[in-house]
């Protein structure tokens, strides 16, 4: 086990206290199936959760009809995940595998999904060409993420530049609402979606 891996599986048992991982407060949870359901195909669509840690996202989409397959390389995480699937009553598949290099089906997918992950990818470019590959034509590829207070993320532009380098649109929308996150937030945190 790597030690990265290590310190996700530590993160396991207290990541859902941030109220945007856990989704636990009913408002934050509107607020994210608001968000993502406005830019998804309709359900049953197939979605790949990538990076999905504990499964919130999943699980929020898999209860929306949605074919969820979440994917995360920390086995913890994965475990979390698949017990929030059955306490919820929601089909959602969960498969241990790191998001750099996803070991799922190429072209099996109407959306890839990634929330908070591409910014930890050692090669952002690598892992996007990666990613496009799981995705059917004219699949949809939905992307959360920020530079953070911390130093950490990728600004907008960087991402934005990462993905056109593989497709022709980028569409970036802050996500500034405080019912996202469970407060104000002063940093970058944006959604990036592309049709194509």
């Amino acid at each position: 086990m790597t030690e990265e891996t290590s310190y996700w599986d530590s993160q396991a048992a207290t990541f859902d206290h941030e109220a945007d991982h856990g989704l636990l407060d009913p408002q934050v949870r509107q607020a994210w199936r608001r968000l993502l359901v406005a830019e998804l195909p309709a359900a049953p669509a197939a979605i790949a959760d990538l990076g999905c840690g504990t499964g919130s996202l999943s699980v929020l989409l898999a209860a929306e009809g949605y074919a969820v397959t979440g994917l995360d390389f920390a086995p913890q995480m994965i475990r979390a995940a698949r017990a929030k699937a059955r306490a919820a009553g929601v089909s959602a598949r969960f498969e241990l595998s790191d998001a750099a290099a996803p070991t799922l089906p190429a072209a099996s997918f109407d959306v890839v999904l990634a929330r908070h992950v591409l910014w930890a990818m050692p090669d952002a470019g690598d892992a996007l060409e990666a990613w496009l590959r799981l995705l059917l034509p004219g699949g949809l590829l939905v992307l959360v993420e920020g530079r953070w207070s911390t130093g950490a993320g990728l600004t907008a532009q960087e991402a934005g530049q990462a993905v056109l380098r593989h497709r022709t649109d980028a569409t970036i929308t802050a996500l500034t609402d405080p019912a996202l996150w469970g407060a104000q937030v002063t940093d970058e945190r944006y959604l990036l979606v592309s049709r194509r």
